[in-house]
């Protein structure tokens, strides 16, 4: 049975594309009031907005660029005005920039590790003040096998994914008594967008590595992050939820 979110305001990263649309449509679903953030995809955001257009009323999207700690606390500041608070924070903005460390051009490793970690420190940051004046809250990280697996060419994404780990362990232990959860997600290969690029026999060597012999779907993580953002896991926080089909 779906969980019930109406009347909650949950913001979801990286909302219009891949998991993080999935995620957004699950919570619309489930009747939720859904504060999109995406970042400089706006003909996505558009065709998004489009194709959820009889959740209108309780859809909005913002652009952010969520590795600015100046537009974050802008877009804290307008959510605070109109929504006084939020009960849920995905962080699922994630970017990749591959190339083995010897190659890897200092601009790739500082904008993956801005956005994908220093992006989630400033949306939890600004989250958890929102969230103690109701004392509840969800926050929520989307992070990655790689951050224990590691792939060749993929050093800073996998840095950053540990980073989010690491951050998720630490805050959970300073909200815990507040009564907001912080946990990650971490899902395997999902088909989506930010795989699209591999190469025909990488995608077919990366199958083979799951026991499951398939990428799993992006509706697939987004029931597992409904249930983490649910009040049926009160008693979860500081916890990595893998959704990788044995990996």
């Amino acid at each position: 049975m779906m969980s019930d979110f109406t009347g909650q305001i949950v913001v979801v990263t990286g909302a219009t594309k891949g998991i993080g649309k999935a995620i957004s449509q699950a919570f619309l679903e489930a009747g939720a009031t859904v504060l999109g953030v995406f970042g400089g995809d706006v003909k996505s955001a558009e065709k998004f907005q489009q194709e959820c257009h009889c959740y209108d009323k309780r859809l909005e999207l913002f652009q952010c660029d969520v590795s600015s700690m100046d537009e974050v606390t802008r877009l804290y500041a307008d959510i605070e005005d109109r929504f006084e608070s939020i009960d849920v924070l995905v962080n699922n903005a994630g970017i990749r920039r591959d190339a083995v460390v010897a190659l890897m051009k200092e601009e790739d490793w500082r904008r993956v590790i801005d956005v994908n970690l220093t992006g989630s420190y400033a949306m939890a940051k600004n989250a958890v003040l929102l969230m103690m004046k109701k004392k509840y809250g969800r926050i929520l990280f989307i992070t990655s096998p790689m951050a224990h697996l590691g792939f060749a060419g993929q050093a800073n994404y996998a840095a950053s994914k540990a980073g989010q780990i690491g951050l998720m362990r630490s805050l959970s232990k300073e909200t815990a008594r507040k009564k907001i959860t912080v946990n990650c997600v971490s899902p395997g290969f999902i088909d989506t967008g930010l795989i699209a690029d591999l190469p025909p026999e990488l995608v077919e060597q990366y199958k083979k590595m799951v026991p499951m012999r398939r990428f799993g779907k992006a509706n697939e993580v987004a029931e597992a992050v409904l249930f983490l953002a649910s009040s049926k896991a009160a008693y979860i926080t500081g916890s990595v939820l893998d959704i990788n089909g044995g990996l």
